[in-house]
């Protein structure tokens, strides 16, 4: 808030003490603020800069809840303001012509908000009438809720005695008394549904019919901790319960089953502290486009709610990769989704719809610090995410329409992308505050390739990147120079080049001068693995076809830190791991020219082609990720044992394997139960966290998941 036309010297010292709640009168554009001062705070938010305009002071009790109602469909029509007081009591400022205004505002040259004392409210009769109703609870009033149907006003506090009331505004009719052990944190109602949910002490959600107080419908546990926020989602069939330890679940209400936990990573949550949310941490809003708004502190999850529109379970991956600083599996969908997973266990850190737009994203990359994600699309675009937070950092200058293929962070942040366009861009991003980065064109790269750009991986060791195109040429360029300084080539007595999907730099061997000569890059060109020598006359330092049948590509490549261990991954769904130590690793080495590495393990991880494959380390061990065109994203053990599926309901531990799905059929057809429970939820984003306070960049400014600028997910 500022103070607008007012002296702000002066109005500086008028607004002070704690507030208890606070609500937004839509249809006059203003926020009432209730403090434990006994009074409420009318603020003026028509323009940008908001100010207060009215103090409604001396109040017979402490407002703890506010409530608004206004007519959607009549805005200037009678409207009403109440709250519950620490007494028990309701109070409602019933306000008769809400354009014309709330109070009558006297003629003055005083500067400030017009002070307006409650015992004089009778003073504004024109625009205003007070009602009170008294002692409808023995302990403070922690919720209220207005329902304009029936015009009952329904409230809840922690007295086992009253723990929920419903009563109707000219107390007329009989009114409805939950007794519920240990009180009432929170509720919500659907009149429609008839429904009443309500949450205590304890971990369990209550559903109630709204005419049955004597026992629950239904008791919902699955909560680790106390529940401090219930909403219902009426249009959903949804109820969503949030609980101390910042834990979101999602419940279907005509099932009463779980459907999806959302554990929400803010970034003040620490291990061992129990995060603080204040009394209202959770606000629904049905706009066109629905959100469902979490606080912690000064931080604000938003979440965006989708109806599903296929019976697909998520969109068909497009790429992966793990990033061991933070532990997590980061992977990109065609619908424009990433998703950050948490490796030890499975679950879903973060989720960001709309990445670019409704473009497929074709590759990703870590910057140096694995702390930031590069991500790329089919339409050119190229944007830097926080994985912190999951918020939108840079948007690069975008040099072509064409699909990118390949992104790669070297020293000092510098960000190298190619792909169709066969142009090498280069963006710094290192110290950059610009939310648009401009592209360096500076790299030598104009049409040196003949075909279109597929791949493309970088050796620090070495200085060296390599790119390889649809013709099967290979390229590697100097990075210090930014200009091509060797071309390699497939067997010049075969008929066509085969395409080149992935490249490898095998950065151990780069490192150790005396395995420079053998090979030190792996290029798969449809089923075939080629190794690849930088230096000497051969370059070609041997390859084997991967697939058990003809006709497959391999698409998924990566080794271990050792460089001892290969994992390929094919369009046959199946997963490999090779013995690459003694392989190649001379250019006078015998079986540089001919033969097999030494096969480890073989299973098939998927019923269709895997787009991905990588070898990653957790702690000492040693684990499998792939993913497929079959929408399943899963980690393996080298042995072939399947650990899980990322998303999948039971969670892992990679420390016990006890708790591995090794008995499971991986690739078998999803259960009809599971796939219904998927198809009828609603779909969540968790896609930004936005830092609301004097450390946030861009205070006050909601920010959806795929165009949120920088600020403090």
């Amino acid at each position: 808030m500022c103070a607008g036309p007012f002296n702000k010297r002066q109005y500086r010292k008028g607004f002070q003490g704690w507030t208890t709640d606070a609500v937004y009168l839509g249809n006059v554009h203003k926020i009432a603020v209730a403090t434990l001062s006994r009074s409420i705070h009318f603020f003026d938010v028509t323009t940008t800069c908001s100010f207060e305009q009215v103090h409604l002071f001396g109040l017979s009790h402490i407002a703890t809840a506010l409530c608004y109602w206004y007519d959607t469909e009549a805005l200037g029509e009678k409207c009403v303001l109440m709250w519950g007081d620490d007494r028990g009591s309701v109070n409602l400022l019933w306000f008769l012509q809400p354009f014309k205004g709330l109070f009558e505002m006297p003629f003055t040259n005083q500067t400030g908000p017009v002070q307006i004392f409650m015992p004089d409210i009778h003073a504004h009769s024109a625009l205003v009438s007070y009602q009170h109703i008294p002692k409808i609870h023995n302990e403070p009033i922690n919720r209220i809720l207005y329902e304009p149907h029936d015009e009952l006003i329904i409230t809840s506090s922690e007295s086992p005695a009253s723990s929920v009331v419903i009563i109707d505004v000219s107390q007329k009719r009989g009114e409805y008394i939950w007794r519920i052990e240990k009180g009432v944190k929170c509720f919500d109602f659907s009149f429609s549904l008839g429904l009443l949910v309500t949450a205590g002490v304890g971990s369990a959600v209550r559903l109630w019919n709204r005419y049955v107080t004597s026992r629950p419908t239904a008791v919902l546990r699955s909560h680790q901790t106390t529940v401090v926020d219930v909403v219902i989602h009426q249009a959903l069939g949804k109820i969503f319960s949030y609980s101390k330890d910042a834990v979101l679940k999602i419940w279907d209400i005509p099932s009463q089953q779980c459907l999806k936990t959302i554990p929400l990573q803010f970034p003040n949550i620490h291990l061992g502290f129990t995060p603080e949310h204040g009394s209202f941490p959770l606000l629904l809003s049905l706009t066109p486009d629905p959100v469902l708004l979490v606080t912690c502190r000064e931080f604000l999850a938003t979440l965006h709610l989708h109806k599903s529109e296929s019976n697909s379970r998520s969109g068909i991956y497009t790429c992966a990769l793990y990033n061991p600083h933070l532990q997590q599996v980061i992977t990109a969908c065609a619908d424009s989704t990433l998703t950050v997973w948490d490796v030890k266990t499975g679950i879903k850190r973060m989720e960001i719809r709309n990445a670019h737009g409704k473009e497929e994203v074709s590759c990703m990359a870590l910057d140096v610090h694995q702390r930031r994600l590069i991500s790329a699309a089919t339409n050119g675009t190229i944007k830097v995410w926080n994985l912190l937070n999951g918020l939108n950092l840079h948007k690069l200058e975008t040099v072509s329409n064409a699909e990118v293929t390949g992104v790669i962070c070297h020293h000092d942040n510098q960000l190298l992308a190619t792909g169709w366009s066969r142009l090498i861009a280069q963006y710094s991003i290192a110290f950059s505050e610009d939310i648009y980065v401009n592209a360096d064109l500076s790299w030598k790269s104009g049409r040196q390739h003949g075909e279109d750009i597929l791949a493309m991986d970088h050796c620090p060791g070495l200085g060296l990147l390599a790119t390889g195109s649809y013709d099967g040429e290979i390229i590697i360029w100097s990075l210090a120079l930014q200009k091509p300084i060797t071309r390699l080539q497939t067997n010049q007595q075969e008929k066509a080049h085969l395409p080149v999907h992935r490249l490898l730099f095998l950065q151990r061997r780069a490192q150790q001068s005396v395995l420079r000569s053998g090979a030190v890059l792996l290029s798969s060109q449809n089923g075939s693995v080629c190794c690849w020598s930088i230096s000497g006359p051969r370059h070609n330092q041997g390859q084997f076809y991967a697939p058990d049948g003809s006709d497959e590509s391999v698409m998924g490549l990566s080794t271990d830190q050792e460089n001892s261990l290969l994992v390929t991954g094919d369009t046959a769904g199946l997963i490999k791991v090779w013995d690459i130590s003694q392989y190649a690793l001379s250019a006078a080495d015998t079986q540089s020219a001919e033969g097999l590495p030494s096969l480890l393990h073989c299973w098939r991880g998927h019923e269709m082609a895997i787009v991905s494959s990588e070898l990653l380390a957790y702690e000492s061990q040693l684990f499998v990720l792939s993913i497929s065109v079959d929408r399943r994203a899963c980690l393996w053990t080298p042995q072939g044992s399947c650990v899980g599926c990322f998303g999948q309901e039971q969670q892992w531990d990679l420390n016990n394997p006890d708790t591995y799905q090794t008995n499971r059929e991986p690739t078998g057809p999803i259960k009809e139960e599971e796939e219904r429970t998927e198809d009828s939820q609603s779909r969540v984003s968790a896609g930004s966290f936005i830092c609301w306070g004097e450390s946030s960049e861009v205070t006050g400014t909601s920010l959806s998941a795929g165009d949120s600028q920088q600020t403090a997910v």
